[in-house]
């Protein structure tokens, strides 16, 4: 049984870059759909930076532009 720790683990898994500081995207649009539901899963729950490594800047913004997009009903809260 080999014998791994996390370091060894953790330094094979190249770190994820921001898709919104890569492209120098500032202000994120509650309109543009296609680049809300990219951040969202197929129930419509929105997906934790970790997982698409946004930062928090990014993070932030994204997240009140999918809520402010689910109050003009362009993104479903729930699908069911």
């Amino acid at each position: 049984m080999a014998n791994y720790n996390n370091q060894d683990r953790n330094s094979q898994q190249e770190k994820k870059v921001c898709h919104f500081c890569q492209n120098r995207i500032d202000k994120i649009d509650f309109k543009d759909v296609y680049l809300l539901r990219r951040f969202m899963n197929s129930q419509g729950k929105i997906y934790s930076p970790k997982r698409h490594g946004t930062c928090t800047r990014h993070q932030r913004i994204l997240a009140n532009a999918i809520k402010k997009a689910r109050t003009m009903a362009l993104v479903p809260f729930v699908v069911k």
